[in-house]
């Protein structure tokens, strides 16, 4: 049976590429919610405002979700660092079960996101 070796210069890799990520999604939520405002001033029908208010909620759960991940992802980082500093730069298997389920996490945020964001493309398509 052949074991992997999973070193810390690669966890730390991947977490840089989803702060990269996170920064990206939360830049397009401030345009997202510009959009937004720039409708709720341009249409009264309550049936659009309403989903408008759900669409805002949506961003909000995005928000507080992407919150979450940078914050796990620092926690992350501080665990990999006082492992180095141990000269540890292989993790324990526990640590990189926890690495997989935060991987696993950013997957299902990432499409989730992604297809709320085709939902309000297809949205503002229809009421811009």
């Amino acid at each position: 049976m052949k074991t992997e070796v999973i070193y810390n210069s690669d966890l730390h890799f991947e977490h840089k590429q989803w702060r990269r990520e996170l920064l990206f999604w939360e830049d397009e939520l401030r345009s997202f919610n510009n959009r937004l405002y720039e409708l709720v001033v341009r249409w009264t029908k309550e049936d659009v405002l309403a989903q408008l208010e759900r669409y805002q909620n949506q961003f909000t759960i995005h928000e507080n979700t992407i919150n979450e991940l940078k914050n796990d992802i620092k926690l992350h980082e501080t665990n990999i660092a006082q492992h180095t500093k141990k000269g540890e730069d292989v993790l324990n298997q526990k640590f990189v079960k926890n690495h997989i389920e935060f991987r696993n996490r950013m997957e299902t945020e990432r499409n989730l996101y992604n297809n709320l964001k085709k939902e309000f493309f297809n949205f503002l398509t229809e009421y811009m």
